[in-house]
């Protein structure tokens, strides 16, 4: 899922990742509950074990939404402390951790540098992209940070007038994109700011607020006049878009389009 549009709230003002700000959040919560506990003991209360997991996981959801995180951050975050505890409990062999690491990292590489974690355009978002998209048969369109395809593949079946491309950063997924795409797209491993702009009449992106910047100045300097680019949710900094369209989904999205002159 990807975050609202909401910005500038809570510690979102501070600009750091998610990720540092998950565990900015987290770190406060276990000092709350520590206050709470010895409140408690105080109160001859005992709160011990998966009780203290769960008050915890609900102080870091509380702070997630206070703080303006977006919204699916409230669950991730109230759901840590308890599933560690229900991992401890389960005893797994610590091999499973380190596959889950690795499979982390082969999902999510790309956002160690481009503080871009994995965000799946909805069915609405698909569906609107298909219907503000120029009837131009032979467009060629982009997909900046691709993921499983599964956009491609759904423009690839609804307007296979298209001539589809992508880029994805994170191995596994690219392979994923590959293999579920065959022949109907292009799909290239790496990072976008090695990718020239100019041969695509439409790009589409959704990212994170981290780099719209660089993004349009480079959208700007190699697109042609008379493209578009549209951006899932997230806006250019000091930028308005020439048309937005609402999505009515569960991340209350939009799609942010600009006219290239």
């Amino acid at each position: 899922m990807a975050p609202s549009n909401h910005e500038h709230t809570g510690l979102r003002r501070l600009n750091l990742p998610l990720p540092a700000q998950a565990a900015l959040i987290h770190l406060m919560a276990w000092g709350g509950s520590l206050g709470l506990v010895l409140v408690a003991q105080h109160l001859q209360f005992s709160v011990t074990g998966f009780g203290l997991l769960l008050l915890q996981g609900a102080l870091a959801g509380a702070l997630s939404l206070l703080l303006g995180l977006p919204g699916w951050w409230l669950a991730i975050n109230f759901g840590f402390f308890p599933l560690i505890g229900l991992a401890l409990q389960l005893e797994l062999d610590p091999a499973w951790y380190l596959l889950a690491l690795g499979a982390l990292l082969l999902t999510q590489f790309g956002a160690l540098h481009s503080r871009v974690p994995l965000y799946l355009s909805s069915r609405q978002a698909k569906r609107e992209l298909a219907r503000v998209l120029p009837a131009q048969s032979g467009l060629r369109l982009l997909d900046i940070g691709s993921g499983t395809g599964a956009l491609l593949a759904y423009l690839a079946r609804v307007r296979p007038d298209l001539q589809l491309a992508g880029i994805e950063s994170a191995p596994l997924l690219w392979l994923v994109s590959r293999l579920r795409l065959g022949q109907r797209a292009q799909v290239k491993f790496g990072d976008f700011r090695h990718l020239d702009l100019a041969h695509f009449d439409v790009v589409y992106a959704f990212l994170s607020p981290a780099p719209m910047a660089r993004l349009w100045d480079k959208v700007r300097r190699e697109m042609r006049p008379g493209s578009l680019f549209i951006s899932n949710s997230f806006g250019v900094p000091g930028v308005a878009p020439d048309a937005v369209v609402e999505l009515d989904d569960l991340n209350r999205g939009r799609l942010l389009i600009w006219r290239l002159t």
